[in-house]
């Protein structure tokens, strides 16, 4: 949190790399128990969400330090007003718009590294209202469920 406080955003990503890396590749955990049948949540949804995730951490940031140092990495040092829970509906959306930029940025130096160059249909876009709107039932759900317990 210090770092968030005192630095500037092209600092951010080198003070939570390692953490970062480790979560988020920690997260393919959440795909097998959906499959296992440990959690609730449908793999259809948890996959997406889960390989974006790690998709933008090891093939975007880590391949191609340059991308590192853009603001879209961070978009904001005060994370105190997160502690509202119908925020996701603004944070899901930047969320993924974030993914995507930083995908953009990163097209320049994959065209040149080649890195990843197998040619497929990019399906991120058309996934996103799919997975917008299975979060949005989810969190009505937990408000419902909050409602009736107070």
């Amino acid at each position: 949190m210090q770092t968030l406080r005192t630095s500037s955003y092209e600092a951010i990503h080198a003070a939570v790399e390692r953490p970062l890396q480790f979560a988020q590749t920690a997260a393919i955990l959440e795909i097998f128990h959906g499959m296992l049948g440990l959690v609730r949540s449908p793999v259809s949804a948890t996959l997406p969400q889960t390989g974006s995730r790690i998709y933008v951490t090891w093939a975007i940031l880590w391949s191609f330090p340059e991308t590192r140092t853009n603001p879209i990495v961070c978009h904001s040092r005060d994370f105190s007003w997160h502690i509202w829970y119908s925020t996701f509906y603004v944070l899901y959306p930047t969320g993924i718009s974030s993914e995507v930029g930083l995908i953009l940025t990163a097209l320049p130096y994959v065209k040149v590294s080649e890195k990843y160059c197998l040619r497929m249909p990019n399906s991120y876009i058309p996934g996103s209202p799919y997975m917008y709107t299975y979060m949005i039932g989810l969190r009505a759900k937990a408000l419902a469920k909050a409602k009736k317990s107070a």
